[in-house]
């Protein structure tokens, strides 16, 4: 088996504690056992073979991407599997952790100074301008616009939920980013269980919850977490198919991670966290015997530097209470 064929077909977990306090099943798709350590493999993946396949990537030339992290990890892997140079365009305020993850699968490393989207050195845009000034030698994937992203969790990871849970799904609760998992997630499941709900959480920080209420994008706060919640309609998040949607503050994460740590030995990033956290809301909130199935999007040790650095949290007015739940 190779790198790429290690992608992918990810177990199926349950939460014992969260479980046991609501009567219902709450399930972690394990993303974070790809070789990249996070859910953004399968789409680094699909887009690169996909890309080969119908000759927009030839030899020779590099991949380049703007991302917060995890995707370019995922393509590092992929492209340098493949034979292929691969240029990473990133913020310089996500983890440490990340940034050597990147170096350390071959690629090259282009960080750039946080900024809003509309900015034209935005790390999206920087990696954009690259490409365009030199379409031969450089492929960008365009992740949030790639509809090939959201194609492969409709051809993979929602028929493997699907598959897992012998359909016996209730909730399908997830972060969005590129849009994506949910997009291709919901879209698959949807099909094959109409009754299905499925849930978008947001961060601080990020407008998807309230573009999904009342039509236009509208945020306050920021957030610890990377590379999840958008102010911007994108094309992958255009195909997922959701029933609800709200914003939970990053407290909220911070004490699903550390009980979650405590009681199930189970270590989450942030995004990972957010997740949980949604889906204990709303488990809480429904009558028992729900199967409810979210994402370990990620790796929690590349959140080692913030989530669980009790110094960033302090930094960030953020506190640890790992006997917080009170139903």
């Amino acid at each position: 088996m190779s790198i790429l064929e290690a992608i992918g077909n990810t177990p199926l977990i349950e939460i014992p504690s969260l479980s046991k306090l609501t009567g219902s099943k709450i399930f972690l798709k394990c993303e974070n056992l790809n070789p990249g350590g996070s859910i953004k493999d399968r789409a680094a993946k699909l887009m690169i073979l996909n890309a080969i396949a119908d000759g927009r990537l030839q030899k020779g030339m590099t991949i380049i991407e703007g991302t917060a992290g995890n995707t370019g990890i995922g393509l590092a892997i992929v492209g340098n599997s493949l034979g292929f140079e691969v240029k990473i365009v990133m913020p310089n305020n996500q983890t440490k952790e990340k940034e050597r993850l990147i170096e350390f699968y071959g690629a090259e490393l282009i960080l750039v100074a946080p900024c809003p989207f509309a900015d034209q050195n935005h790390f999206y845009h920087t990696a954009r301008r690259l490409s365009e000034e030199n379409p031969r030698k450089y492929f960008w994937v365009n992740q949030f616009e790639n509809l090939d992203n959201h194609l492969a969790h409709y051809q993979h990871t929602g028929p493997e939920i699907w598959e897992q849970t012998n359909g016996k799904i209730d909730y399908l609760v997830s972060t969005a980013g590129s849009g994506g998992t949910i997009g291709g997630c919901s879209k698959f499941l949807k099909e094959q269980k109409p009754a299905l709900k499925v849930v978008l959480v947001d961060p601080e920080g990020s407008g998807l919850a309230h573009f999904y209420k009342h039509g236009e994008f509208k945020s306050s706060g920021s957030s610890i977490t990377e590379g999840i919640g958008i102010m911007r309609l994108v094309a992958n998040f255009k195909k997922a198919i959701i029933d609800d949607a709200f914003t939970l503050p990053d407290q909220e994460l911070v004490n699903i991670a550390y009980y979650v740590k405590k009681h199930d030995n189970i270590v989450l990033g942030p995004s990972a966290a957010l997740n949980v956290a949604a889906a204990f809301k709303i488990a809480k909130s429904t009558e028992p015997g729900q199967t409810i199935v979210t994402f370990w999007c990620d790796s929690g040790e590349r959140s080692s530097s913030k989530l669980y650095s009790l110094d960033f949290l302090k930094s960030k007015n953020l506190s640890v209470d790992t006997d917080f739940i009170r139903l």
